[in-house]
């Protein structure tokens, strides 16, 4: 069972799994071993609730493809299992990033001060750059 909230959880048997061989250094290990763990996982059935859904599809994440399947690729450790943790623990940031809803912004204006010290700094920069005119000789 993979927890996503305190409401909100998702089966292992929504989770398709493949082994695959890992790319990269890793000597005669890469070559024999498939170590590395291909992790999908279809967001439109699947049995999250329809907030978490519709936010994920319309995350604008490489790993999700244009069909609404979440691909995750763990290659970093050797051991099978530790890079399926891996795997899962992304895709669980994932779904719990797509739930959290930004805070709304309350316009402000700028402060009394703040406008005086902008004026103040631009009628000097003006003064400094009548300064740089070439004198009238007449």
């Amino acid at each position: 069972m993979l927890i996503i909230s305190s409401n909100v959880s998702i089966s292992e048997s929504e989770l398709d799994f493949s082994a695959i061989r890992a790319q990269g250094p890793g000597g005669q290990n890469v070559n024999k071993v498939s170590s590395a763990i291909h992790l999908r996982f279809d967001i439109n059935q699947s049995s999250l609730p329809e907030f978490y859904k519709q936010r994920l599809l319309h995350l604008s994440d490489h790993r999700i493809s244009k069909d609404g399947i979440v691909i995750i690729k763990a290659q970093q450790y050797r051991s099978q299992d530790k890079n399926r943790i891996e795997a899962v623990e992304r895709l669980q940031q994932l779904i719990q990033s797509a739930g959290v809803t930004a805070k709304a912004r309350r316009p402000t204006k700028p402060t009394r001060g703040s406008q005086v010290r902008r004026m103040d700094k631009k009628t000097q920069h003006g003064k400094k750059k009548t300064m740089r005119v070439k004198p009238n000789l007449d």
